[in-house]
């Protein structure tokens, strides 16, 4: 099997998972554990991961498994990655909740991965040269590349209809499905909280609710446009807003700044965030390839944290309305935990 990148590079390895070649964007992830929830993460849709760490699928997958109405071991139903690049993988996994291997798992969704990549190569060229096109090549089955940052990616992860959970709780929060993670909605519903999970372009300001929470998800957040008309009726409504990833930017939209593409985004358990004023650095978990324009950012509106790399925002707060947003993902899982406060602070503007 091959990886071919669109500057022409190819690296040769061997074929795991599902007999199938398969085109998207490549980009890298630093994260050391964490596969399971990282593979049905949705803000991966129409990406080839490459995973640095050297030996994956070590601990196998989980069973999947429902409690109340939320799957425990996973952040979504499937994988929705394209594709896995990999150094070394591990066929006999070790773990006392593993019920198969990764490479079953990979075959089950129909997900191709390659095996026996210098993934450190690869990492520092992406890099270097910022993410890149790319395709995984099986058996000379060749296919033109494709780059998804083109579509609404949003649109082909988000649910199709309304869903309710912890039915009849107190405060009533609309989470706006961009690509949600499980782990906002069991944060969410830990702090006491109902929860109407609705589709990313449902028009709910004609719903009661005391709060808005915008979820993260995959792709270029311009192309979310139905989405970013209902949040601009919100904007004006007192309810409170919060935001994360996907849902900072578009908040940011809504108000009027732009983004922009990172050089090869951020996509790691690491990532150092630091609290605007203050010399608090957060250790946190992300994934995007999207940034908000510091530039551009209404007058409204401060900045909240910035990355310690790079300097690329990572949230924004109003002056004087209950609405405010972050790049990085505080609900993590997989990653530190440090920021979950940020889900009290969210309740307590209810």
């Amino acid at each position: 099997m091959e990886l071919i990148l669109e500057d022409g590079t190819l690296y040769s390895g061997r074929h795991f998972g599902y007999k199938g070649s398969v085109a998207g964007e490549v980009i890298f992830n630093t994260g050391m554990v964490g596969y399971p929830e990282t593979f049905t993460d949705p803000s991966y849709k129409g990406q080839i991961l490459v995973l640095t760490f050297p030996l994956i699928g070590n601990y196998g997958i989980p069973e999947s498994k429902v409690i109340d109405q939320i799957e425990a071991y996973f952040e979504s139903g499937s994988i929705h990655l394209a594709g896995v690049v990999i150094n070394t993988l591990t066929r006999e996994p070790s773990h006392w909740n593993s019920v198969r291997t990764l490479e079953d798992w990979l075959i089950e969704h129909k997900i191709p991965g390659i095996e026996g990549v210098d993934t450190r190569s690869l990492t520092k060229k992406l890099r270097n040269k910022g993410t890149q096109l790319g395709k995984l090549v099986f058996e000379g089955h060749d296919l033109p590349f494709y780059d998804p940052t083109g579509e609404n990616l949003v649109a082909q992860v988000s649910c199709k209809e309304p869903i309710l959970y912890n039915k009849g709780a107190g405060k009533r929060v609309i989470l706006v499905d961009n690509g949600c993670k499980n782990n906002i909605i069991r944060c969410l519903v830990n702090r006491g909280v109902e929860v109407l999970r609705v589709p990313w372009n449902y028009d709910y300001t004609n719903e009661t609710y005391d709060g808005v929470f915008l979820s993260n998800g995959p792709g270029d957040p311009t192309k979310v446009t139905e989405g970013l008309e209902v949040l601009k009726k919100q904007i004006l409504k007192p309810q409170a807003i919060f935001g994360i990833c996907m849902g900072h930017q578009l908040l940011a939209l809504a108000h009027g700044a732009q983004t922009y593409k990172l050089k090869f985004g951020h996509h790691s358990q690491n990532q150092p965030c630091v609290l605007v004023g203050t010399k608090r650095c957060f250790i946190t978990s992300q994934n995007h390839n999207y940034a908000v324009d510091d530039q551009t950012m209404p007058q409204d509106f401060t900045p909240w944290f910035f990355n310690a790399n790079d300097g690329s925002n990572e949230g924004m707060i109003h002056r004087s309305l209950p609405q405010r947003s972050v790049q990085f993902h505080p609900e993590a899982c997989p990653g530190p935990t440090d920021t979950q406060f940020l889900f009290d602070q969210f309740v307590s503007l209810l």
